[in-house]
């Protein structure tokens, strides 16, 4: 079976499963923005918050609906009845630390998920494009070479583990059936509607607490591991971008900058007035038990294929972090 390429009419009709989180809310304001119909995913749509798609203001043009990826049949009736054009697989567990202390829920939420929308997708034999959130993860410690499209994956998390899995079932489905599926290798990127359990929003809330004076210490683990932070907003016109082509491909997204993170701890605590060595400690409890030391990412590959390229670095993404956390603090709660 063969998937041809997608439609070339004015609206297109995109499912994202996961609109709930950083991405899947930024996603979903780009491609309403570009005119599609966006179908959002969640375990629960009733109960859910979405505070990401209400702090972007577009929740009420949004229509969201309950599914269990991990559930072929609730999978399957959802891409049936939505018939998108367009699904994007943003769901599963998204934290790398979690993942060590919950690795049975981290590997059945992103790979059976996964394998489930591919076999929708394959049984329906609709011509879908599906957009699959791979991760700087699945790299491990690629050496001193930044990590390019042809990297050997060697993951060194459950997390990483789960994503490469999933990143090679996209591969084989392809090759096999057709089917118009692509990975997004994306490192890491950030924006403030990341969740406080990852350390970027950490350190920013923490850095804002204490210049307002409600909190006087950060605990922290090991500040020398080195990543390529991104801005969110950017990454996501990345995604859509990928399954315009006429032949998808999976592709490395980033900055192709890479910082410690005692850079991005200084940067946060200087942004509002504070010298970090006075408020930061370390904490050994917080180091995992296997960590990548450097991410480096190639995205050479990215510009040539899809003219994408990274306009804010760590710098940008620090300050704008910092300066929407402030905003949403009341003025007399401020640092002076």
């Amino acid at each position: 079976m063969h998937n041809p390429a997608p439609p070339t009419s004015a609206e297109r009709t995109a499912l994202i499963c996961g609109i709930g989180g950083q991405d899947g809310a930024y996603l979903a304001r780009h491609l309403l923005g570009l005119g599609y119909a966006v179908v959002g995913t969640s375990r629960d749509a009733q109960a859910g918050r979405f505070t990401g798609l209400e702090r972007l203001g577009i929740r009420d043009r949004v229509q969201l609906v309950s599914m269990s990826l991990i559930d072929f049949r609730s999978t399957f009736q959802v891409v049936k009845r939505a018939q998108p054009d367009e699904i994007y697989n943003l769901a599963g567990q998204t934290s790398v630390g979690l993942s060590f202390d919950q690795p049975v829920e981290t590997f059945e939420s992103i790979v059976v998920g996964t394998i489930n929308l591919l076999e929708a997708i394959r049984m329906l034999g609709r011509p879908i494009s599906l957009y699959n959130a791979g991760s700087s993860e699945m790299f491990g410690n690629a050496g001193d070479e930044p990590a390019s499209e042809r990297t050997v994956l060697k993951p060194r998390s459950p997390y990483g583990i789960a994503k490469a899995t999933s990143f090679w079932q996209i591969a084989q489905y392809r090759e096999a059936y057709g089917i118009r599926a692509a990975t997004g290798i994306l490192f890491n990127h950030e924006s403030p509607l990341r969740p406080e359990r990852f350390v970027t929003q950490k350190i920013v809330a923490a850095a804002c607490r204490i210049a307002a004076g409600e909190q006087q210490m950060l605990s922290l683990g090991d500040l020398s591991v080195h990543r390529d932070w991104g801005w969110a907003p950017e990454y996501v016109v990345a995604m859509h971008r990928m399954l315009q082509l006429d032949v998808v491909e999976d592709l490395v997204i980033a900055t192709g900058h890479t910082h410690s993170l005692e850079e991005f701890v200084e940067k946060a605590f200087a942004a509002v007035g504070l010298d970090w060595r006075r408020h930061v400690v370390r904490d050994p409890k917080l180091v995992r038990p296997t960590e990548i030391d450097r991410g480096r990412a190639d995205t050479r590959r990215a510009t040539e294929l899809i003219g994408w390229t990274a306009r804010h670095a760590m710098p940008d993404v620090v300050r704008m972090m910092v300066e929407a956390r402030r905003a949403e603090q009341p003025a007399g709660r401020r640092a002076a």
